[in-house]
């Protein structure tokens, strides 16, 4: 069973599927044809397939193509790429960390003001081109204090910014 969360968030985002996650399991334990991930997972080899393809277009599996010199069939043997899984989250962990960092900047540089009727937040700019009213219902914007926002923000970066370095994954893999 894949113990590691962000391997199954990954999994899951990218085949969208329950049975996803039999499919990388047997991956991991090293190179196996679609057959037999059907066999093992008495998933139908349908569904085997368009997993594998999903997590192929994704660059987390890739297969080899040999072909049976009795019967003139293609045979695919696949195998789970972690090198390339641990680089997805990585990358998505950069992302996630450039856009808290553009968003602490917007809440640091800006001013805000709020109905106090509770319909939207307003930068200073823009509650000047309301004349500080409601563009809704014309009640007073009244300033808010975004001090709490910021400090969520700066301690999420920082959860990301301590662990999501190393991450680890600890891949059973043997292929």
């Amino acid at each position: 069973m894949i113990n590691n969360t962000l391997i199954q968030e990954l999994i899951h985002e990218i085949v969208n599927e329950e049975e996803g996650v039999p499919v990388v399991e047997c991956l991991m334990r090293g190179s196996i044809t679609d057959e037999e991930i059907s066999e093992k997972t008495h998933l139908k080899l349908n569904t085997v397939r368009r997993i594998l393809y999903k997590l192929y277009d994704a660059g987390i599996a890739s297969y080899k193509r040999s072909k049976d010199p009795e019967t003139q069939w293609y045979t695919y043997t696949w195998k789970f790429e972690s090198g390339k899984v641990e680089e997805i989250i990585k990358k998505r962990n950069r992302e996630i960390m450039e856009n808290l960092r553009e968003l602490l900047a917007f809440e640091e540089n800006n001013m805000f003001f709020a109905c106090k009727n509770g319909h939207y937040r307003y930068t200073f700019d823009e509650a000047v081109e309301n004349d500080f009213k409601c563009p809704e219902c014309h009640g007073k914007l009244e300033y808010m204090d975004n001090s709490e926002i910021i400090q969520q923000i700066r301690k999420e970066l920082s959860l990301y910014e301590n662990n999501g370095s190393e991450i680890p994954l600890n891949f059973k893999s043997y292929s």
